[in-house]
């Protein structure tokens, strides 16, 4: 809801105004982002159906290799559900590998930022992460009835 909010807001004037907001600025990182650790609690949150925790270090790495070897490699879930888990853990790499480099430029450059550079990773973020999360929902729901 959060990712879905953040894409409204970067892409509606009227939404802008009302938050006092400069009318140029948009949040499609941050939907990349939330998109992201929607897949990633959820799987996280599947994981724990089965008594499988994963913590840090390394927790994103592990909780995907967990889901895969529990979920997909056991076929309970469809592959397609790792490979957008996949693709969105690489997304998420990007962005911060992308966060590091700004950074780095902020003392180094002057730059400017296209407000609307991530929208389309953000749109296909958002509908990835709906997709999954709405089927690792599905998952938990029917494990509780087995109980």
């Amino acid at each position: 809801m959060v990712a879905e909010s953040l894409k409204r807001l970067s892409e509606y004037q009227e939404d802008k105004k009302n938050f006092n907001l400069p009318l140029n600025i948009s949040f499609y990182s941050s939907v990349i982002s939330h998109s992201y650790y929607s897949i990633f609690y959820s799987a996280k949150a599947l994981l724990l159906t089965k008594n499988i925790k994963t913590s840090s270090p390394e927790v994103h790495k592990k909780t995907f290799e967990k889901f895969k070897k529990s979920f997909v490699d056991t076929g309970i879930l469809d592959v397609n559900l790792l490979k957008i888990y996949n693709k969105m853990m690489i997304r998420a790499d990007e962005l911060l590998q992308i966060f590091r480099d700004e950074k780095w430029k902020r003392g180094h450059f002057t730059y400017q930022i296209i407000p609307q550079a991530n929208k389309p990773y953000a749109e296909e973020s958002l509908k990835h992460s709906k997709i999954f999360v709405s089927n690792i929902i599905k998952v938990i729901k029917d494990k509780k009835k087995s109980f």
